[in-house]
């Protein structure tokens, strides 16, 4: 049996086409993830991707993640209600043509239908924005 995926892309141009979607509460925040954790991208990968099924990574190893979240050009952002992780987005950031790639991002399920996504999503635009990147997709 096929299964087809859509996939749609994002591109935004100039800060100025931008409408910032702002928090639902305060008691949400987005943060950089620092230290790396590779173990953290990897249970948020497969507990986030495996309602889009995500596929790609199941099969990597931990040194193929450690590789991974090691690249200096990628940086993950963590969404918390309070103390808990409520969601994610990992950007890779293309200095030499200002340009930023959500790679990917995400809500846990136990999140859903709280109006986080477009705040998320605003987040990760913003940062872009913030990092000198001209292009975001």
């Amino acid at each position: 049996m096929i299964k087809w995926i859509l996939r749609k892309f994002l591109e935004i141009k100039s800060f100025e086409e931008f409408n910032e979607v702002k928090s639902p509460s305060s008691d949400y925040e987005v943060k950089l993830l620092s230290p790396k954790d590779f173990q953290l991208n990897k249970f948020l990968y497969k507990n986030i991707g495996k309602k889009y099924r995500w596929v790609d990574r199941l099969l990597w190893t931990d040194q193929q993640w450690v590789n991974y979240i090691s690249d200096k050009k990628l940086f993950t952002y963590i969404l918390r209600y309070k103390e808990e992780i409520a969601g994610y987005f990992e950007l890779i950031l293309h200095k030499n043509s200002k340009e930023a790639e959500i790679a990917y991002f995400g809500i846990l399920e136990e999140y859903f239908g709280k109006k986080l996504g477009g705040f998320l999503l605003s987040e990760a635009i913003k940062v872009s924005f913030f990092q000198g990147s001209v292009r975001v997709w």
